[in-house]
């Protein structure tokens, strides 16, 4: 004969905060998760060690300044300059993002809350990018506070300032939305950390060898589309086109037309948020 127990469930009275709320609330959690905030010391050895290196150059940039007058560092290049570490932090810290709830299959647990996927992949996006671009921006603004102190020959280069603060948000969220798409595709930490360094590998390594190769076979202008191959020239292609900053290509090479840029640049954007909707989506289903 069966029984019925009273447990002591009671209905929930408070206020419900909507799904915005839910949403914010899974970007803070997947923002804090990339600084290994929460989480034992040896999660922030990686990524504090990253915007140390980050901001080495923006405390030399600083002390060119004061002792001998002179700027180091564009602001407009120094994404380029510092492309490397900027890679390896996405590599490193994307999985971080993606993986746990990946690996745990908890997604469908997300999703049984008023949470769709769009709302899941755009929580996770906006906090990769804001960490990416927090990366960029915060020594790219020391430098400029700087040299608003530093007595200075000249007006402060506040135009490319601002234009290399746009374009950082811009590159931040072109490489947030392929790092985690591409972490996306496996569960395991390490292999994510693989396959978003080896595809930064390959674009850094393609561009010399295709424009090389074009360039020397007489085809200059096609040449020049070989820079959109990587992400970072192509966003200082788009800031070079729509605000006349320097270009920042190897040997002082030329882009394409900024139009093309531009284009190449939103396609990028379109396959990516594509394809992690896509991911999570077949994810969802299992």
């Amino acid at each position: 004969m069966s029984e019925i127990y009273d447990i002591g469930y009671r209905h929930y009275d408070g206020p419900r905060l909507g799904r915005g709320y839910s949403t914010r609330a899974l970007t803070v959690h997947s923002l804090r998760g990339v600084f290994g905030l929460g989480r034992p010391a040896r999660s922030k050895i990686v990524p504090y060690s990253l915007v140390a290196i980050m901001f080495f150059p923006a405390i030399v940039n600083i002390a060119l300044m004061a002792l001998a007058q002179q700027r180091g560092i564009d602001y407009s290049g120094f994404a380029v300059v510092m492309q490397a570490v900027v890679a390896i932090f996405l590599a490193a810290q994307a999985p971080t993002v993606v993986a746990p709830d990946l690996r745990h299959r908890v997604l469908p647990l997300y999703l049984s809350r008023p949470v769709s996927i769009a709302e899941y992949v755009g929580a996770k996006v906006a906090a990769m990018t804001i960490a990416v671009f927090a990366l960029v921006a915060a020594p790219i603004t020391v430098v400029y506070a700087g040299e608003l102190l530093i007595d200075m020959p000249g007006p402060p280069a506040t135009g490319e300032y601002l234009s290399a603060v746009l374009m950082a948000l811009v590159l931040a969220l072109l490489l947030s939305v392929f790092g985690l798409a591409l972490a996306s595709f496996t569960p395991r930490r390490g292999l994510g950390v693989a396959s978003v360094i080896t595809v930064y590998l390959l674009s850094f390594a393609a561009v010399p060898i295709i424009y090389g190769t074009l360039y020397s076979a007489g085809n200059e202008a096609a040449a020049t589309y070989a820079w959109l191959v990587n992400p970072f020239w192509l966003v200082d292609s788009v800031q070079h086109a729509v605000f006349g900053t320097p270009s920042h290509a190897i040997e002082d090479g030329v882009y394409p037309g900024g139009a093309v840029s531009i284009a190449v640049l939103l396609v990028l954007l379109a396959a990516g948020f594509a394809a992690l909707a896509l991911r999570y989506r077949k994810a969802a289903a299992r």
